[in-house]
């Protein structure tokens, strides 16, 4: 492994296994639209996951992903080029469980003391050096560049679920 890339934390492998976990979910469901995929991982994980659009978002946010006690709702700006990459970026924030906006009733203030207390040292290293926010946006983006990738790749080949099984077996 590269010096980089334990500094970074990046691991293309852990969004890899993401995808095959979600698309081993879908084939589940014979989900085979993304949206359709959405509403499997919200089965299985047995926790709603609302889509919505809404012109709240600020000026060249695309989507976001709002937590709520109950569900997540995942917001998509109207008229977006790319709906489905969007939804699929978002869908990953869910999968990695990374911070999301949080209804304000459920927001809880802690320390930075705390916080690095509460992260592994490794993490925090990564914390430090990249950022949070640019290490859960790489994997959500990683995530949904490979998940609509593996979706195109199965449409294209016809008949969804029996392609998702076929690509399980095959690892």
């Amino acid at each position: 492994m590269t010096e980089s890339r334990i500094q970074s934390g990046r691991s293309y492998r852990r969004v890899a296994a993401a995808v095959d976990a979600v698309c081993a979910v879908a084939a589940d469901y014979d989900a085979t639209t993304l949206d359709e995929v959405v509403q499997a991982v919200s089965a299985e994980r047995r926790r709603p996951i609302e889509i919505g659009a809404s012109g709240e978002l600020g000026p060249g946010v695309c989507g976001q992903r709002r937590i709520f006690p109950e569900k997540d709702v995942i917001v998509l700006a109207p008229s977006l080029p790319t709906r489905e990459h969007t939804l699929a970026h978002e869908l990953g924030h869910i999968v990695f469980d990374h911070p999301g906006a949080p209804a304000p009733e459920v927001t809880m203030e802690a320390s930075d003391d705390l916080i690095a207390y509460m992260l592994s040292q490794r993490a925090h290293q990564q914390v430090v050096d990249d950022g949070e926010d640019e290490q859960c946006e790489w994997e959500a983006e990683t995530f949904a560049s490979m998940l609509m990738t593996r979706l195109r790749v199965f449409h294209n080949r016809g008949a969804g679920v029996s392609v998702l099984r076929f690509d399980e077996a095959l690892g």
